[in-house]
């Protein structure tokens, strides 16, 4: 599973904004976006501004930088995803946006059993996960309409998942295309997941346009 090392926090500081790679610790005092909004480097705190003298490839690299970094996925990946996208019908920006919410860490973090995409990743691929009943530790596959997505019986115990039970409780936030058991620990999908529901700043077009060069 290739993983990307680089420092979250400078990727959030590039993009300029938070992309909350960091999880919980993103929402506090903490954050580097708040404690150095400028760009990373020796030359970001000169108040340059952002995007300033962009053409417009520089621009669409910026958009697809931002999804990539987001959902925390390789170039190889994305480039698979946007593939199949473009070979669905549809519009491929659309089918991109789906492609990469269906994606079972991705599930998994909307669900709300990770703080972040990265964790989420991390739990999957060692293999905390059933699907449809079966054990799943490809943080990269797809879950389909319908597909039923839950904790395992023995890892239920483990303290992670105690304490996350008592949070999601108190505060629970999954999207409507999911069908979330607290009490169960397990989801179901319900709808497909469409780019209404992704609530991220990205002109996914410009993404495409990008690769149609």
């Amino acid at each position: 599973m290739a993983i990307n090392q680089r420092n979250k926090c400078r990727l959030c500081r590039r993009a300029g904004e938070k992309l909350f790679l960091k999880g919980d610790r993103c929402a506090t005092p903490k954050c580097a976006m708040i404690k150095r909004p400028y760009p990373p480097g020796i030359h970001g705190a000169k108040g340059s501004s952002r995007g300033r003298g962009l053409t417009e490839y520089g621009k669409q690299l910026q958009q697809k930088q931002k999804v990539k970094r987001i959902y925390g996925v390789t170039e190889k990946q994305f480039r698979k995803h946007l593939n199949e996208a473009i070979k669905q019908k549809g519009i491929a920006g659309d089918n991109l946006v789906t492609k990469l919410e269906s994606r079972l860490d991705n599930v998994i973090f909307r669900m709300n059993l990770a703080s972040s995409r990265a964790a989420a990743r991390n739990l999957v691929s060692h293999g905390h996960f059933q699907v449809n009943g079966k054990n799943l530790n490809i943080p990269s596959a797809y879950v389909e309409l319908g597909d039923k997505i839950t904790v395992k019986k023995n890892k239920l115990e483990k303290n992670y998942f105690v304490n996350k039970q008592t949070v999601l409780k108190k505060n629970l936030e999954i999207p409507g295309w999911v069908a979330f058991d607290p009490k169960k620990m397990s989801g179901e999908i319900v709808s497909m997941p469409n780019k209404d529901d992704v609530n991220i700043s990205v002109d996914i077009q410009e993404v495409v346009e990008f690769y149609s060069r």
